[in-house]
């Protein structure tokens, strides 16, 4: 089951208490302390995988909590250190104080991790507090409480190309012929209810990643419809794929809606390179509309019952991700 946005609970662990004993040996009757330091409590620790694509499971469990640690022992001996509670999510997790709402991090790339609640201090055995004055102390200190946070999690799925369109427009048939995504595919509007990624491939070593995004409909970035959970999901594709009915009433209209739904939930995303995708063209072999010819961008004209312009489609889409990928990554040095 797939999910974008949950809020947890998570829980370091209490460092362990400071130890309070004394030497015992032959011949020594009243031997110096020895009790040894509390471990640390575990860390609460955030890992981004490609492996995973929703919060469903974490979202079901809510709270997560770190060991604590263990109490120092005799001999100077430090307790063990509790064990790290580790959380895998999604890549393109955002992880926010659900208080605040303070971004308190954005795992963009796979492997990456961060530290999101620390373990407490363990506690200092008597050995520390020897002194030419007391000889035999029978102080320590406790451990310290681990960090606990309320989190707010967000996943903002990762692709190079994102599908754009109205519910019906074809996107999820598309989706379905070109890559290895299988969304559910009718013919009435709202059949996709969720993002689907899927991997495309063009040949050995050559693939790119697609997104179909949930239809968009007008007030869309006004949140209607469930606009901002859909749209935050095409702000990190690098290409984006106007995905137009072409059987449909004023395809040029329907492409201006959709231009202005982006703008209005985030400008930058008209900045992004672009194609446009007529579809349903086994419908009838309809005229495109001479007004695309200014977007200065591809028009595709495709059919996903013929097979009809998907692999000029596939060869766009990829050239247009990869080379936005090149100026993204030469940017970032």
């Amino acid at each position: 089951m797939f999910l974008d946005e949950t809020k947890i609970e998570v829980i370091a662990g209490k460092g362990g208490d400071g130890a309070v004993a004394f030497r015992h040996e032959k011949y020594v009757p009243l031997g110096g302390p020895c009790g040894g330091n509390g471990g640390r409590g575990g860390h609460v620790i955030f890992v981004a995988t490609k492996d995973r694509h929703t919060l469903y499971d974490i979202g079901q469990s809510r709270k997560f909590k770190a060991e604590n640690g263990e109490k120092g022992g005799s001999g100077d001996c430090t307790g063990r250190s509790g064990e790290d509670e580790i959380i895998l999510v999604p890549v393109g997790t955002m992880i926010k104080d659900s208080q605040s709402g303070e971004l308190l991090a954005d795992l963009k790339t796979n492997g990456q991790k961060v530290v999101i609640a620390e373990g407490g201090r363990g506690g200092v055995g008597n050995t520390a507090f020897k002194s030419s004055r007391n000889q035999a102390p029978r102080k320590f200190t406790p451990g310290a409480p681990g960090q606990s946070r309320r989190l707010q999690l967000e996943l903002k799925l990762m692709a190079d190309c994102g599908l754009v369109g109205f519910p019906n427009a074809g996107k999820s048939s598309l989706i379905r012929k070109v890559s290895s995504a299988t969304p559910k595919v009718a013919d009435y509007p709202f059949t996709t209810l969720k993002p689907a990624l899927g991997v495309v491939s063009l040949g050995p070593a050559t693939s790119f990643v697609l997104v179909d995004i949930p239809g968009i409909i007008e007030g869309a970035s006004d949140g209607k419809g469930l606009g901002h959970r859909f749209l935050r999901h095409i702000e990190r594709t690098r290409c984006l794929a106007f995905t137009i009915d072409a059987s449909g009433e004023d395809p040029y209209g329907q492409y201006k809606i959709l231009r202005a739904e982006l703008e209005k939930f985030h400008p930058l995303l008209l900045e992004k390179p672009k194609l446009i995708v007529l579809t349903k063209l086994d419908l009838g072999d309809f005229p495109v509309d001479k007004r695309f010819k200014k977007e200065k961008c591809p028009v595709l004209k495709t059919s996903s019952i013929t097979g009809a312009g998907l692999e000029e489609f596939k060869r766009e889409a990829y050239t247009l991700s990869r080379d936005a990928g090149a100026v993204k990554d030469s940017w970032a040095g």
